[in-house]
C-alpha cells in the first residue's frame, strides 16, 4: 500500500506536482521544460523565466510550505499574453495551497 504525499494540478499547458515541504517553512520550486517542448535552449529558458518570476512577483507561495514543480506542455508558454498565462498559473496554484 502506497501513501500519497502530495497532489497534482493539471491545465491544458502545464502540470504542478506538490507536496508539503517538511525541512521548513519556505517553498521550494522547481519549473520542468523537456527537449520535446522546444530544441532551442533559448526558448526553454525564456518559459522558465516567465514563470519563476510570475510566481515570485504574484507572492504565490509566500509564507507556504510546499515544495512545487511546474512541468511544461506546450510551447505556446513562451508567447501566451501575461494575464492569461498568470490566470492558469494562479488556478493551479490555488488548488495545491487549499489541499495542503
Amino acid at each position: 500500500m502506497s501513501k500519497v504525499r502530495g497532489g497534482a494540478a493539471r491545465s491544458p499547458v502545464c502540470s504542478l506536482f506538490y507536496a508539503k515541504n517538511k525541512k521548513g517553512n519556505d517553498y521550494k520550486m522547481a519549473i520542468v521544460v523537456s527537449k520535446k517542448i522546444s530544441k532551442l535552449a533559448v526558448d526553454r529558458n525564456r518559459i522558465r523565466r516567465r514563470l519563476y518570476e510570475l510566481i515570485r512577483t504574484e507572492e504565490t507561495f509566500d509564507g507556504v510550505a510546499i515544495q512545487a514543480v511546474f512541468v511544461v506542455h506546450n510551447k505556446s508558454v513562451a508567447d501566451m499574453p501575461h494575464t492569461e498565462l498568470k490566470t492558469t498559473i494562479m488556478k493551479l496554484a490555488d488548488q495545491a495551497v487549499k489541499t495542503l
